[in-house]
């Protein structure tokens, strides 16, 4: 077995070509790679602000209602004031909820930045590489 790197193994305008269409199809597919993961990712996230909003609301109906039915058994002759103090402050938690959610599911980041960033220095390499073979020449 020979340990000579490709570019030795091979000559000529053919060779160089097709190791060049060898490292493209290699970047290609480590970029399609990222791609994927941040796909993946992105579906998790967006399972995840899913779930959490469900268990927000679930959770905000169960305890507004037993909240409100507590308050009115405990002041019975004061029970119009406790069911509009009680719709009052659970109208004031909704909308900090919705804040809250709101905020969570604002992407902090560009979708697929890994990918573009990477993709960025492939061009910027690559033109790099163009320039000194183009000196060289």
């Amino acid at each position: 077995m020979s340990e000579t790197p490709a570019s030795q193994r091979r000559g000529g305008l053919f060779g160089g070509a097709a190791d060049a269409a060898a490292t493209l199809l290699g970047s290609g597919r480590t970029r399609l790679e990222l791609l994927g993961n941040e796909l993946k990712e992105e579906k998790l996230r967006a399972v995840r602000l899913l779930l959490w909003s469900q268990l927000l609301a679930f959770c905000l109906a169960i305890g507004t209602v037993l909240l409100v039915a507590l308050l009115v058994v405990v002041f019975w002759e004061s029970r119009v004031v406790v069911l509009v103090c009680s719709i009052a402050v659970f109208t004031v938690c909704s909308a900090l909820a919705y804040g809250a959610l709101k905020r969570a599911m604002q992407q902090p980041k560009h979708l697929f930045a890994s990918s573009l960033a990477e993709l960025d220095e492939d061009r910027r390499q690559l033109q790099r590489s163009a320039g000194d073979e183009s000196r060289a020449a």
